[in-house]
């Protein structure tokens, strides 16, 4: 039997919340993956290091320090030469991960096209099309244009499986309207379909999404005005690129009273969850 081991990505913990909310959610995360009968390994970097796997301290560093850089992969070679620190992001964390030999992956949601003219691509897609790394999310962001995102997926050859739902999941909301590719009701259909792809040899990740529990859910019309709002200011200030999400994510949480960053929790919490069965099944 191999090890079951869930990656944790570390951008949420220096990036997507304030101390110490962000150091409660990750060893929330990581204790959702042990409760599942698998072991997490939260991935980051540290004076260049790259580490699968970090420990109590350097998660809490990595919650209260400073300048920490949020490294996509574009920036891996720049925080390695200059022996930084770097809290990684979703496409990142998949990298480092096949590197380590970790096939599954725990984020909240993953990057995509973004809306507009749909020039504004997150470097998570392409990762996806080419790193071997089961990825489990509430889908893609919902500040995102999401049938485009869906689009991108298809046409870079990403099966997009839909964990107890036939629908892609909106991020805060359970359903987009939008199909998935196929529904995988246990963690022991999803690694029968990793175990697939890998035998014919295709290249490239597979993308898991698993819906936010109805509990903390925001329905989708509750949420579209003030994400339509928060998007239009960001035009507004001219945002591009790595500028935008950020900015969107902090406005949400103002518009909704932190109920967005509540829901936000919540998903990853049960992400880890699942993504710790999923590795178990894999190993077994």
């Amino acid at each position: 039997m191999s090890a079951a081991l869930v990656a944790l990505e570390s951008t949420v913990i220096s990036h997507g919340l304030p101390y110490p909310a962000n150091l409660e959610l990750a060893r929330a995360m990581e204790a959702e993956v042990r409760a599942a009968g698998a072991t997490p390994r939260t991935i980051g970097i540290l004076g260049g290091e790259l580490i699968a796997g970090l420990s109590d301290a350097q998660i809490v560093h990595l919650a209260t320090a400073v300048h920490v850089r949020k490294v996509s992969r574009r920036d891996l070679p720049i925080v390695v030469a200059q022996r930084l620190d770097g809290a990684t992001t979703v496409a990142t964390t998949m990298w480092i991960a096949a590197r380590h030999g970790i096939q599954v992956f725990a984020t909240g949601g993953i990057g995509g096209v973004h809306r507009g003219d749909g020039t504004d691509i997150s470097a998570d897609l392409p990762e996806l099309a080419q790193t071997p790394v089961i990825v489990v999310c509430a889908g893609a962001k919902a500040i995102l244009d999401l049938p485009a995102t869906l689009e991108y997926l298809e046409t870079y050859g990403v099966t997009v499986a839909g964990s107890q739902t036939d629908e892609f999941p909106a991020f805060y909301s359970r359903s987009s309207g939008l199909a998935v590719d196929v529904r995988c009701d246990s963690a022991q259909e999803v690694a029968a379909l990793w175990r697939a792809k890998q035998a014919l040899g295709l290249p490239g990740g597979l993308l898991v999404t698993v819906p936010v529990p109805a509990a903390d859910e925001i329905p989708a019309a509750e949420i579209e005005p003030h994400i339509a709002q928060a998007v239009a200011e960001a035009a507004r200030r001219g945002l591009r690129s790595a500028e935008v999400t950020p900015f969107l994510l902090a406005r949400l949480a103002e518009l909704t009273g932190e109920r967005s960053l509540r829901t936000n929790g919540a998903l990853l919490r049960n992400n880890a969850r699942v993504a710790g069965e999923i590795a178990v099944a894999l190993a077994s």
